[in-house]
Parts: C-alpha cells; sequence; structure tokens
C-alpha cells in the first residue's frame, strides 16, 4: 500500500471510530464543547471581537454537529442569558460586520449553523442552552406551553404531562431544543385513524404546525436596529419563521398543546421485510395495515437481514394486560449503547473489510432482538412521551440522508415498496462490485401534512393542487462516518428519488436536518438540486425567502451555506 492510500485509509477509519467513541463515551454528556475558553484568557488563540457588549459570558469553544463531519476546533460562542441579549448581540454584530448563529444540541447533519470549512473568524455562536430554557404550561383544552428557545423537548414533555397535557407525535430524542426542533421542522410518526377523535390540538404533521405564536430577533427600518417583535399565528409573516432554517433568531415560541393519551408500543421482530415493505395490495402485515389500524407506526430495518424493528403505537386509555407500565421515556436502552463487537467491525469495514457489512448489521439487529426481550420492553404502555422518546444521546452517531414524501393515504404502501425495491436494487449492484456503502438502517416513519397557512418551509407542508396528498412518508437510510462509497451510493438513491415521486403519484422534499443535495463528494453540494430541485418541490420558497430577508436584510443571521440556499 502506498502512503497516501495508507494515510487515506487511516483517516477513514479513524473518523468512523470517531463516531463509534463518541457515541459510547463522549455523548454520554450530549454534544457539550470539548473546551470552553474564557475571553480573555492567556490560553485564547482566537483574536477577541472588538467592543464586544459588556456583560455577555463569551468563550472560545469548538463546534460540532451530531455525525462529528463538521468540527470547529474554535468559533468564539457568547452565552445569551435573555432574549434582550440576543437584540444586544444582533445590533453589535450588524454594527462590526459579524454573524450570529444560534446554537441548540447540536443532533443535526446539514451544515444550517455552521457548514464545514467555514471560515468563522466573523461568526459568534450564541449558546441558547445555557439560560434561555424557561418553560409554561397554561392548561386547558387544548392547552398550550410556552418555551424559550433552549428549552428541550424532555423538559417540555415533562411539563406537560404534569399539567395532564401531551403531543399527540413528537421526535424520538428528546434531547432537542425547541428552538431546533422548529428550525427544521422536526417531527415523530403518526397520523389519526379512520375512526378516531383526536383531543383537541393535536398536531400530526411537523412541531412547527403547532405554533401559536413566537417572539423573533428582527430588523425594524423604523428603528434603525434589530428589535424583538412577537408574531401570532393571524400573522401571515409568521410562516416564513415557523421553519427558517437557521435564517432566523427565534427566542420563544408558544405551541398548543392537547390533552395528554395513554399509548401502548408493541415492538414486533418476526415479520419479514418483504412483507412489511412489499407491494400495495399484498395483504399481510404491511406497513399500510398498521398504518390503517392504529396510524402510527415506525419500521427500522439494516440492510442484509431479513426483519425490520417495527414500533407500534396504538391508543390505550388502560394498560392492556400484557404490557408493561412504564413510567419515563427511553425504555429502550439496549439500542442506545455500543457493545466492544459493534465497535471493532465498524473498525473493520472502515479499513476495508466491507464484507463484514453483513456480520456488522445482523448483530446489530440480533442485538434489538435480545434487547427487547432482557428488558422486557416488547410491549409498553404509559403516558405518551414515555414510549414516543426512545433515542438518548448516547446512541451510535450515524450518517443520515432524509427526504419527504407527500402523497396520499392509499399510496402509502406504494411509496415504501418503491423506495424499498430501489434500496435493494442498488445494494446488490454495489456488492456485486465489493462495495459495501451502507451499514446502517433505513427508518420509516408516517406523518399528516402541514397546513397551507402553516410553515412555507415545512417538507410537510400540504399542496394547495392537490388536497388528497394527506400523507407524508419520510424516507431516512443511513451509515456510518467514514463508510467508503457511501456519498455515491447516497447519490444515485437521491436522484431516483426526485426522478420518482413526481407526476399526480407524489412529491418529494428535502428532511432538512438530515444530508440531501449529494454529489460523489458528499451533501449539501449539487447545484442542480440546491437551486433548482429544492426551491421547485416548495411552491411559496420565494415567499418565504423574501420575508425573511425583510427581516433580516444585513443577514447577520445567516451562513455561507444559507447565502446560496436562500440568497
Amino acid at each position: 500500500m502506498s502512503d497516501d492510500s495508507a494515510r487515506r485509509t487511516s483517516l477513514t477509519r479513524r473518523t468512523l471510530l470517531t463516531g463509534a467513541a463518541a457515541a459510547g463515551l463522549a455523548a454520554a454528556a450530549g454534544l457539550q464543547p470539548a473546551h470552553r475558553i474564557p475571553a480573555g484568557s492567556a490560553t485564547a488563540t482566537l483574536t477577541p471581537p472588538p467592543d464586544f457588549p459588556a456583560g455577555i459570558p463569551l468563550s472560545q469553544q469548538a463546534f460540532r454537529n451530531w455525525s462529528l463531519e463538521i468540527v470547529v476546533e474554535g468559533v468564539w460562542t457568547a452565552s445569551a442569558r435573555t432574549p434582550d441579549d440576543v437584540v444586544t448581540l444582533a445590533n453589535w454584530a450588524h454594527q462590526h460586520g459579524y454573524r450570529l448563529r444560534a446554537r441548540g444540541k447540536g443532533h443535526t447533519w446539514s451544515p444550517l449553523v455552521v457548514p464545514a470549512g467555514a471560515d468563522t473568524n466573523r461568526t459568534v455562536i450564541v449558546d441558547t442552552t445555557s439560560h434561555l430554557t424557561a418553560v409554561s404550561v397554561r392548561g386547558s383544552n387544548p392547552g398550550s406551553v410556552t418555551a424559550q428557545a433552549g428549552a428541550t423537548l424532555d423538559r417540555i414533555l415533562a411539563r406537560l404531562e404534569e399539567s395532564g397535557l401531551g403531543l399527540a407525535t413528537t421526535t424520538a430524542p428528546g434531547d432537542l431544543t425547541i428552538g431546533g426542533v422548529l428550525a427544521i421542522g422536526g417531527h415523530g410518526t403518526g397520523v389519526p385513524t379512520a375512526t378516531e377523535n383526536p383531543p383537541a390540538g393535536s398536531g400530526f404533521g411537523t412541531l412547527s404546525s403547532l405554533v401559536t405564536s413566537l417572539t423573533a430577533v428582527v430588523w425594524s427600518a423604523a428603528d434603525d436596529r434589530y428589535v424583538l417583535k412577537t408574531f401570532s399565528r393571524s400573522d401571515p409573516d409568521i410562516r416564513a419563521f415557523l421553519v427558517h432554517l437557521g435564517r432566523a433568531f427565534v427566542t420563544e415560541v408558544t405551541l398548543t398543546a392537547a390533552a395528554n393519551t395513554r399509548l401502548r408500543c408493541q415492538n414486533w421482530y418476526d415479520v419479514n421485510v418483504g412483507t412489511v415493505f412489499g407491494p400495495p395490495g399484498t395483504g399481510g402485515r404491511t406497513i399500510g395495515s398498521y398504518l390503517d389500524r392504529t396510524g402510527r407506526i415506525e419500521a427500522i430495518w439494516f440492510p442484509f437481514t431479513d426483519v425490520p424493528w417495527l414500533k407500534v403505537w396504538s391508543l390505550a386509555p388502560s394498560k392492556p394486560l400484557l404490557s408493561r407500565q412504564i413510567d419515563t421515556p427511553y425504555a429502550y436502552t439496549f439500542a442506545n449503547r455500543v457493545t466492544e463487537e459493534m465497535s471493532r467491525l465498524l473498525g473493520e469495514i472502515a479499513s476495508g473489510g466491507g464484507d463484514k457489512t453483513p456480520v456488522f448489521t445482523k448483530l446489530a439487529m440480533s442485538i434489538v432482538g435480545s434487547g427487547l426481550i432482557v428488558t422486557g420492553t416488547w410491549d409498553v404502555w404509559g403516558w405518551s412521551k414515555n414510549s414516543l422518546l426512545y433515542v438518548e444521546p448516547t446512541t451510535l452517531r450515524i450518517v443520515e440522508a432524509g427526504w419527504a414524501v407527500l402523497t396520499s393515504r392509499a399510496n402509502a404502501q406504494r411509496v415504501v415498496n418503491d423506495f424499498y425495491s430501489r434500496y435493494q436494487q442498488v445494494l446488490t449492484a454495489h456488492q456485486a462490485r465489493g462495495s459495501y456503502p451502507v451499514n446502517g438502517p433505513i427508518e420509516l416513519r408516517i406523518t399528516g401534512t402541514d397546513p397551507l397557512d402553516g410553515p412555507l418551509l415545512s417538507p410537510a407542508r400540504a399542496r394547495r393542487d392537490h388536497p388528497e396528498w394527506d400523507t407524508v412518508v419520510w424516507l431516512d437510510f443511513a451509515t456510518y462516518p467514514g463508510t467508503p462509497g457511501a456519498a455515491p451510493f447516497f447519490r444515485e438513491l437521491e436522484q431516483w428519488i426526485w426522478q420518482t415521486y413526481t407526476g399526480s403519484y407524489a412529491t418529494v422534499r428535502p428532511e432538512w436536518s438530515k444530508g440531501w443535495a449529494y454529489t460523489d463528494s458528499g451533501p449539501w453540494r449539487d447545484p442542480a438540486t440546491l437551486d433548482g430541485s429544492v426551491p421547485a418541490a416548495f411552491d411559496e420558497w420565494r415567499t418565504a425567502r423574501d420575508i425573511l430577508n425583510s427581516y433580516d436584510p444585513a443577514r447577520v443571521f445567516s451562513n455561507t451555506f444559507l447565502d446560496t440556499l436562500l440568497c
């Protein structure tokens, strides 16, 4: 092996193992900065920002995204204690030619906070998690919750539960800030069944659609400065802020909340993947059959295995006889730890042993099967958040691509089968060439759409010209960081996705927090997708862009990637 080849192999292996190690070790504390050097310290290596506002804590920190693929070793980070601090920072940044980037928990793949390799010399990241965390609940039917941007879903849902309230669907991780979730249109899984009467205030699209008001830092031409402005849901401009991709700074939101529900979650590990993802009309235990029966399903399937992990939720006001009651979230502890054997196999895969991939994926699925039995969690029951939240910060960090396919409920199984069939074809072709570019799971979730008066940039936004498209199939597939050949595989599937889900059958949009716009070198780089397919997928793309630009004409809340995407 040449020196260059050896170096590339070493770097690839290090990248992959870093992700595995971070999952088992560093992730235990969440995505905390690797270091925090106060401004003025002799150990700081960055030039201090000029005339920085007194009284706002500032330190040199590292920024890392979820998969550790975007790492900025040194960037100035301010800790805003109040919304007024953010206003002060915005006016300072405008005066001195700096940019501000809001930071939550960093559970994202895409470069919406800071792009990889970006020049951050004139960037200040604003930490929302240290102080902007207030939560208050108003109980009623429906009720509401008001939360500052840095409050986590864990905390919000716990406070709602105390008041007899909850969310019909939510993201699987709870260690996410509400500001970050709303910025990208975060979602869960679930739609109401034909016979169901959901409590008032329930929502089955993205969490952004539940927002009734929000406060953001915006430019005021009348005052010639940035100010706080509260938008109500009746203000048409709010639609651009409900999913803003980091092109704005929202400090506080109020969401509607419904009466809490008890959910049963049955975990199945006994149905062949060819049945679950089979053609429509074939019968059996398909995604569509569960969708009709309970409305709430998630399928997690690793390549080269025969059965997926099916999570099927159903409404259950009283505890079913065979269910185990759970009173806290994160019941599936086995899914949030990395075994020594998994780490060893990942290292061998990254070192050129791609043929070990089927062994690794079979091990991953066997851990699911045995874990459900050992922990007694194959059938659990409790208040909604306790089964809906199940991904902890300690889970193995993956690289995930994602798209939202808008279609009719009747065509949901067709969407799933088309995707599964194509995925298998492309995977088989790569395997025949000795390439194993994916070793992470496919994850399929299904939600309802967001209303037309809701977020303009939501991947789940309804289509006025296709009112029958009432369902969103979220197609996510993953691999581990550094896996050789992953980007070309992802690009090939993405191009097929854009070409297939079109016409009178469906439409497709990117899932903002995941990977998309792939080239053979990686995501978020393909000009044809960034400049063409993505804007064309949103009927009011220009409206959203113009609103956001009007409230931040100096682009204080932007970065080089967003300058291209939302120019």
